[in-house]
């Protein structure tokens, strides 16, 4: 059977690359595994076109790190970036520096799967659709004027607690908005809401 692409896994964690090293594998991707990002960085200019597939949080050059040089390096390779849950701050600042998409720990097999099929035709075809643009954009158009606040606290990656205060406004209503932000954008993570906000041109206050 023909390979369905190629995937290049970046985790310092040996049992974690032996795991999507697996789970890959038997879904028919042609599997690379590095211990590092630098030591993907030293063979990247030369690899075949693939999705990288990185951990965020690694001792010596990290996600962020790597994503930096990958950008700098004019690189095409699509990158997928897997973080620990809450880990908004860090997945703004990865989508910023290019990555298609955030891979919120623990995920399911087959939405691992399914994102690393996604990547390798939007980084084949170098764009994501119009279509898809559009579909985010009506979504935000109907978000209350307060609901777009709250999303774009969210995005920002500050707390309930932080965006209550902002607004004098109590924490629990502030959840009942957060919910409906949610719902209205069909986002099942905070992660997938970073990646529709960006993607729709709503930059997180500060930055």
């Amino acid at each position: 059977m023909a390979s369905r692409g190629k995937v290049y896994v970046i985790d310092d964690d040996e049992a974690m690359r032996d795991s999507l090293n697996f789970l890959l594998g038997a879904a028919d991707f042609d599997v690379s595994l590095f211990e590092s990002a630098q030591q993907f960085l030293e063979v990247a200019a030369g690899v075949d076109f693939g999705c990288v597939v990185s951990d965020v949080r690694m001792p010596g050059v990290d996600g962020i790190e790597m994503l930096k040089r990958l950008k700098a390096s004019r690189s095409t390779l699509p990158v997928l970036i897997m973080t620990g849950h809450g880990d908004v701050p860090l997945a703004v600042e990865a989508m910023k520096l290019g990555a298609i998409d955030i891979l919120e720990k623990p995920f399911e097999d087959d939405r691992l799967i399914g994102m690393v099929d996604v990547a390798l035709k939007q980084g084949a075809s170098g764009a994501r659709t119009e279509a898809e643009t559009q579909d985010i954009a009506t979504r935000v158009a109907s978000l209350s004027p307060r609901e777009r606040q709250v999303m774009e606290g969210l995005v920002a990656g500050l707390s309930n607690k932080m965006i209550a205060r902002d607004y004098d406004i109590s924490p629990r209503t502030i959840e009942v908005y957060r919910a409906n932000v949610m719902t209205k954008m069909k986002a099942q993570s905070l992660s997938e809401l970073v990646r529709m906000a960006l993607l729709a041109g709503i930059a997180p206050r500060g930055a």
